[in-house]
């Protein structure tokens, strides 16, 4: 488990702070007085490399401050340390309230035994928070659901039910550090396996356990890497029919990996690529009909969500929740609130996200 002082902490904030954080206006005016109603709440998301977290933690931020409270968002530029560091600040400018994804869902133990100290209350948002008793509730999608949307369309796409095949097809997991990832993956498999077994889905790798294709940091450079690998050295004789990626980063580098041999180019079709998020790029991608599928998950429902979550636990509501049975933390099952990821692609993207103001068509031309 890696740690860091709180001495490096608060000597290494000012550096932090510019490099990391997001001032969340007035996050340093009164932000430890005052009852709990409209107190400071600490959000601390993983990186603004994707998108989607930079949506994630406006979107608390303008609720929460309609709410009346005060807020501090942090962008962690998945490095654990700075994230750790970023909760110790909050925690010691008297935050009432810590929203955190976590970038090591296993690494933050000690700073939220802090913050239980500090009588601080935890949701983890999105990813879940391991390996302690200090975390309150759970604010997610249905995350098993997701893989389960990623493979059923493969498998519809394919034909498999019909008793099409064999077809090739190689897999991608995402951070072995993030417990989403191994969710998403056994929602997959429940799928792919039974075909797989029967010999309608083949893997010429031979990579199909969660270790050998699981992506750390989810970055789209690796998983990039390592398909070029995959086909150089499973494929100069064979065709890719399909490929389960579980995000959109990933995919944009997937599938610049077969486009690098040829896919795509006339008489080779790209295979089916999913992916997860709606990111722009892969929105673009999926118009222009080289990435298949993504799945949405509509992060300001769940902000949303995340938000109501927190005034009740601070004002001495009960907030809703809809599962307390399926995320075990390690040390205990955190109580959950799961919304519905759909799936997208080509035939229904107008619908779910131009129609619902996810994107404007102009940003999607």
């Amino acid at each position: 488990m890696r740690r860091i002082s709180t001495g490096l902490a608060i000597g290494a904030l000012t550096l932090m702070l510019a490099a990391c954080g997001q001032s969340a206006n007035g996050v340093g005016d009164g932000a430890s007085a005052g009852d709990a109603k409209g107190g400071l709440i600490g959000i601390a998301m993983p990186t603004k490399s994707s998108e989607r977290w930079i949506a994630d933690g406006d979107n608390m931020v303008k609720q929460f401050q309609a709410k009346g409270y005060k807020t501090d968002l942090q962008f962690g530029d998945n490095v654990v340390e700075n994230q750790v560091a970023q909760v110790e600040n909050m925690i010691t400018k008297g935050a009432k309230l810590l929203v955190i994804a976590p970038i090591d869902g296993s690494s933050l133990s000690d700073v939220l035994q802090k913050a239980a100290d500090a009588k601080i209350q935890v949701i983890s948002y999105d990813r879940l928070i391991r390996g302690t008793g200090n975390v309150d509730y759970y604010a997610t999608f249905d995350n098993y659901k997701v893989g389960v949307l990623q493979a059923t369309y493969i498998a519809d796409r394919l034909g498999l039910k019909d008793g099409k095949g064999p077809y090739n097809i190689e897999l991608f997991a995402g951070s072995p550090d993030d417990n989403n990832a191994a969710f998403f993956y056994q929602g997959a498999m429940s799928v792919l396996k039974p075909h797989i077994d029967a010999g309608k889905l083949v893997i010429k790798s031979g990579q199909s356990d969660f270790n050998q294709v699981a992506t750390l940091r989810w970055d789209g450079g690796v998983a990039q890497s390592r398909m070029d690998n995959l086909l150089s050295k499973a494929y100069t004789s064979a065709k890719v029919d399909a490929v389960l990626s579980p995000y959109d980063g990933m995919s944009i580098g997937i599938v610049s990996s077969l486009k690098g041999v040829g896919y795509g180019a006339a008489g080779k079709a790209l295979p089916i690529v999913t992916g997860q998020d709606a990111e722009l790029a892969s929105v673009k991608s999926i118009i222009a009909g080289e990435q298949t599928q993504t799945v949405y998950k509509d992060t300001r429902e769940l902000a949303k969500v995340t938000v109501q979550m927190g005034d009740a636990m601070l004002t001495g509501g009960k907030p809703e929740v809809n599962d307390t049975k399926q995320y075990d933390n390690g040390v205990k099952v955190v109580p959950a609130y799961l919304l519905q990821p759909v799936s997208v692609d080509k035939e229904n993207y107008q619908k779910l996200l131009v129609d619902s103001g996810q994107y404007t068509a102009d940003q999607l031309k």
